[in-house]
């Protein structure tokens, strides 16, 4: 279990070094300095078992806040409660000394953990095994390659059967080989109970993996709760800050849903799922035809508008997107007030799961007009289940005692 209650951290920002050690000696004169809040206020937990994914932008405060959770950062103000044993993927190898054989730095890290000798020893074989180093275990870390030493150290920290994992960004190390195989460990960790804090700006990981989700923007908690609904809130804040720094400046702030963002060009007033004979519908048969119609509306005159539609699983990964501008559908200017319909039709071969349809209308740059996330559920039906998201209707033939190779 992790308690996090009410923490802040501040700085003292100074506009000279002389300024700092004026500070430091009470009987020279006083600069003025400013405050750096870099955390403010916050307070959340982790039940045991769970597992939690922080979001946000860069400067936002999460490694500040991990650092403080590990033990490494003393808040300014509030308190971390933790129950048992604390891992921290913070900076991979920190704590490796370069002239210590990769076995040396591995037995140093498990003991600094709080493992026994018998322990660490029992711990090897998997270590060795998860990061694929062959005999450079026995190497003086120095000679690694950065692949090699990020994998030996993300081997060591996550098998030393924590209570408590703090990882911060370290699943985007190594290859995708290496990066499956640590998903995949965080997933047998999940299994075994194990409270899981984790910084990812990998969207699709954070609904793949976490239980709840929380956003934070300017050192606060901006959103908490479901992982698609918080991921949704962050898209919308990045669009938000891109729309003012890059485009046209629509304030839809207090009028749309966190799942909703654009310039506001254009307005999507209908999002309908059809079958073949255009009647509404929330489930499809694997393979049967199905037609997604988007109406809009349009604020602004526009020239060369497109429209699109984006199928994903029920974890967030993209299945399958297209608009009007790849379909080679050219739709010509818009003026104010006037309206479009537009239908994409095919045939659903999708496995039997539920999707979610997300469909947006943008400029011909690919800046938003309105983009609506998870607008819409759609439910595949049928059987037999095949694994994966397509179903590529393999055709199989075979031969017994076949005399040709």
């Amino acid at each position: 279990m992790l308690l996090v209650h009410n923490i802040s951290k501040v700085y003292r920002l100074y506009r000279h070094p002389s300024d700092r050690l004026r500070a430091a000696l009470p009987l020279l004169p006083q600069t003025a300095h400013s405050d750096f809040w870099a955390l403010r206020g916050i307070t959340f937990s982790v039940e045991r078992g769970e597992t939690v994914g922080l979001l946000g932008p860069n400067g936002c405060g999460k490694s500040t806040l991990l650092q403080i959770i590990s033990g490494i950062l003393q808040p300014t103000t509030g308190r971390v409660v933790v129950k048992g044993r604390v891992a921290a993927l913070l900076e991979l190898g920190a704590g490796f000394n370069p002239e210590f054989t990769g076995r040396e730095n591995v037995r140093l890290n498990g003991e600094l953990m709080g493992l026994s000798r018998k322990e660490v020893e029992r711990a090897i074989p998997d270590i060795e095994r998860f990061a694929e180093i062959g005999e450079f275990i026995d190497r003086p870390v120095k000679e690694y390659s950065s692949g090699m030493y990020v994998r030996l150290a993300f081997a060591a920290a996550i098998h030393v059967d924590p209570d408590v994992l703090v990882v911060d960004e370290a699943l985007a190390v190594g290859d995708a080989i290496f990066a499956n195989r640590c998903v995949r460990k965080l997933e047998e960790l999940r299994r075994q109970k194990v409270t899981i804090l984790f910084v990812s700006h990998d969207l699709s990981l954070v609904k793949q993996l976490s239980d709840r989700a929380i956003l934070l923007l300017g050192g606060r908690i901006a959103a908490e709760g479901n992982p698609h609904e918080v991921v949704n809130r962050y898209v919308a804040h990045v669009h938000e800050r891109r729309a003012e720094t890059e485009g046209p400046n629509g304030d839809t702030a207090g009028k749309t849903p966190p799942h909703r963002h654009g310039d506001g060009a254009s307005e999507i007033t209908e999002v309908a799922l059809l079958d073949s004979n255009g009647v509404p519908c929330e489930s499809v048969p694997a393979g049967a035809p199905v037609i997604v119609r988007i109406r809009c509306l349009f604020h602004q005159d526009v020239e060369e508008p497109m429209v699109g539609v984006l199928i994903r699983n029920r974890i967030g990964t993209e299945v399958f997107g297209t608009n009007t501008g790849l379909e080679g559908v050219q739709l010509g200017t818009f003026h104010r007030t006037e309206e479009l319909r537009v239908e994409f039709r095919f045939d659903c071969w999708l496995t039997p799961q539920q999707y979610t349809l997300t469909v947006a209308t943008q400029h011909k740059d690919g800046f938003s007009q309105d983009w609506l996330d998870d607008v819409l559920t759609l439910k595949v039906v049928g059987s037999p289940s095949r694994a994966g998201c397509v179903d590529l209707r393999a055709k199989v033939s075979w031969d017994r005692n076949p005399a040709n190779p």
